[in-house]
């Protein structure tokens, strides 16, 4: 028998409600179904929030409020008409996931105000969440929202600055961050981070700033609380009035100019939630479902036709490929050498990046490729084609290139350089999503913002960048990429997939690294890529070397391409941020385990309990003893194993291990 994911839980959903006059108190409670977490909304000048977790003060009282452009702050002076309780406690199917169905359960409260808008509030277990919502006629514009996190500590925190503007837009970059780790208080004055950001409350508990189901309505960034300074406050970017090409290969579309307000939209709406994820251990971060419990449901019917899968990527080994009889580079011979291989591998898909078409024109295809040619071969193959494009390049042409292109019989694109996440371009975002869905397409988005639950809205977005990946060891000497390795399950990951694109072959120390565009390195070891396949969260999940690196280390490559991208269940086995994780995945009655470290070596204990009784058989790839010299020796063996098991680990300075556990038939 398969551990079940939710023993000893019936699936049931409880609603009960009440609705009643505001008197006497102007606070409201709402507390999680443990009772642990209490949310308490304050009415009065101002309306504010705070959160309390057991004894620890998460956020005190915070201001929050919508402005809207005729001058009318909903919030100001808030006057309660009524309220409705409610107590929750659901499942939800998630096909295209770390784990099969999600446990909804919380408690929530919906407040109504007197000027025709209201809050809802809600307590999970895990953390709490509040979103607006209006009920006007006609449209409304919003000119601004204030967002309020104040902490009562100075307390330390992961902060993801915003980095790599594109030209002088502060709100137009790529969403690929470094965390710094400074108190609230240190938080750069009028610099922007992104969300989610890690605050540590002490005593083991995080908290992280994180907001879901965005859509018609701009990203959220978090700026310092000048006035507290141990607090945060949102910040919005403003809707675009001009736009001109520029930034990177000038393939962007950039904002020159921006509206006075941040939303244009429906009068009567719901607006994104601004949620604290609370944790009281570093690993319970690891395994947290908040945004998917926030997210609008699926609005596609079928979704046989989404298929996760693995991708032999061109771009990032500059299609570097040797011992053949023709020029390597972006042209049909290339493109079928790499069907050939992703074939032999069991890997579902190609994608051909960058160049198979003009950069701001894809119905014009390059000279030097037959694509139609490509998809047939591929089809004879079982691969499936995947095409890149511009963000600016494919919405020029969105139908007919949806047309043209799945007709031929394209599996999906690759979407890049969106590299904003205003009104325009979030709203952007959904329009694709559900024209693709109509021609069955799958979306990968790059240059992209944070998910915030649209690809459970839109399960055909399989993927999204907003994570600084392995792409950046090609141009980047100095990062410390084993510390952000070991940061982003805790802190990225809880936003959603992120396509951070691992599977580097070429392994470097801290010492010999350095960067390479043709033959790229990664920093830390061989098993520190393999265990990225199995803790990294990733539906559509790149191999990011070139086929030829890859059969110089088939067994590698054999082992990598048997870990799925989606799973039945998720465990969370141990981990600190920014030192080291390990998790556990099922799939099937398979099991998958994968950890990273940090520049530190260290021992790990596998605890194998989360197994079923009977006896398995482990397939391990673990550091070598020379690792911390040459980063790609490494040790595969196998063992027999039961749940009573623990295994011992070393992973070397920047090492990693992964695990495949089958039960003996």
């Amino acid at each position: 028998m398969i551990k079940k994911i939710f023993k000893g839980i019936v699936f049931s959903s409880l609603l009960i409600s009440a609705s009643f006059t505001y008197s006497q108190s102007n606070v409201i409670h709402v507390k999680s179904p443990n009772g642990k977490i209490d949310m308490a909304l304050e009415s009065g000048a101002k309306l504010t929030w705070s959160v309390k977790h057991e004894n620890t003060e998460v956020i005190v009282p915070s201001t929050i409020s919508l402005t809207l452009g005729s001058g009318e702050v909903l919030g100001n002076n808030a006057k309660v008409i009524s309220t409705k309780k409610s107590k929750v406690n659901t499942t939800f199917t998630t096909p295209i996931y770390k784990k099969e169905s999600v446990v909804d359960e919380y408690n929530q409260v919906i407040v109504n105000f007197k000027e025709h808008y209201g809050l809802i509030l809600r307590a999970y277990d895990d953390g709490v969440a509040y979103r607006f919502f209006t009920n006007k006629k006609g449209q409304i514009i919003v000119e601004s929202e204030e967002a309020g996190f104040n902490f009562s500590k100075d307390h330390k925190a992961y902060v993801p600055y915003v980095r790599d503007l594109r030209e002088n837009d502060m709100y137009s970059f790529a969403f690929e961050c470094d965390y710094v780790e400074t108190p609230l208080s240190g938080f750069v004055k009028d610099s922007l981070a992104i969300s989610p950001l890690l605050v540590d409350l002490g005593n083991g508990k995080k908290a992280a700033v994180i907001e879901a189901d965005l859509e018609d309505y701009p990203g959220m960034f978090l700026t310092r609380n000048n006035q507290t300074k141990q607090g945060l406050k949102g910040a919005f970017a403003h809707y675009p009035k001009e736009e001109r090409m520029g930034g990177y290969n000038n393939m962007d579309y950039m904002v020159a100019k921006r509206e006075p307000y941040i939303a244009k939209t429906n009068g009567t709406r719901k607006f994104p939630w601004r949620a604290i994820i609370i944790s009281e251990s570093d690993k319970d971060l690891l395994n947290n479902d908040m945004v998917q419990k926030l997210a609008a449901p699926s609005r596609i019917n079928d979704i046989s036709w989404i298929k996760p899968g693995k991708v032999a990527w061109d771009w990032w080994n500059d299609w570097n490929i040797s011992k053949v009889d023709f020029k390597a580079g972006i042209n049909t011979e290339t493109y079928k050498y790499y069907i050939d291989f992703a074939s032999k591998n069991n890997i579902e898909y190609v994608v051909l990046d960058e160049g198979w078409s003009e950069e701001t024109d894809m119905m014009k295809i390059a000279p030097s490729m037959d694509v139609e040619e490509l998809i047939n071969y591929g089809k004879q193959k079982n691969v499936g084609i995947i095409l890149w494009a511009s963000w600016y390049a494919i919405n020029q042409v969105l139908d007919d290139a949806f047309i043209k292109y799945s007709k031929m019989g394209v599996k999906g694109f690759k979407i890049d350089f969106l590299d904003r996440d205003d009104q325009k371009m979030v709203k952007s975002v959904y329009n694709i999503a559900k024209k693709a869905a109509s021609y069955k397409l799958l979306v990968d988005f790059h240059g992209m913002y944070k998910p915030t639950g649209v690809q459970r809205t839109y399960p055909n977005i399989v993927n999204f960048e907003g994570v600084k990946g392995l792409e950046n060891v090609k141009w980047t000497a100095n990062d410390d990429t084993p510390y952000y390795a070991t940061c982003i399950p805790f802190i990225r990951m809880l936003a959603g997939p992120m396509d951070y694109t691992p599977g580097a072959m070429r392994n470097a120390t801290k010492a010999d690294f350095r960067p390479s565009n043709s033959m790229p390195m990664s920093k830390g070891t061989r098993c520190h890529q393999l265990g990225m396949y199995v803790v990294y969260e990733a539906p559509l999940q790149m191999m990011a070397d070139s086929p030829t690196a890859y059969m110089k280390e088939q067994e590698s490559t054999t082992f990598i391409t048997k870990i799925p991208t989606t799973f039945n269940e998720t465990v969370a086995l141990d981990g600190k941020v920014g030192e080291y994780v390990a998790i556990a995945r099922r799939k099937g009655d398979i099991w998958y385990v994968g950890g990273l470290t940090n520049w530190t070596s260290r021992e790990m204990i596998v605890d194998l309990s989360f197994l079923d009784k009977g006896t398995y058989s482990a397939e391990i790839f673990r550091d070598g003893i020379n690792a911390d010299k040459d980063p790609t020796d490494y040790k595969r063996e196998t063992t027999d194993v039961t749940n009573t098991d623990k295994l011992t680990v070393n992973m070397a300075n920047g090492g990693g291990f992964a695990i495949i556990i089958s039960p003996k038939k």
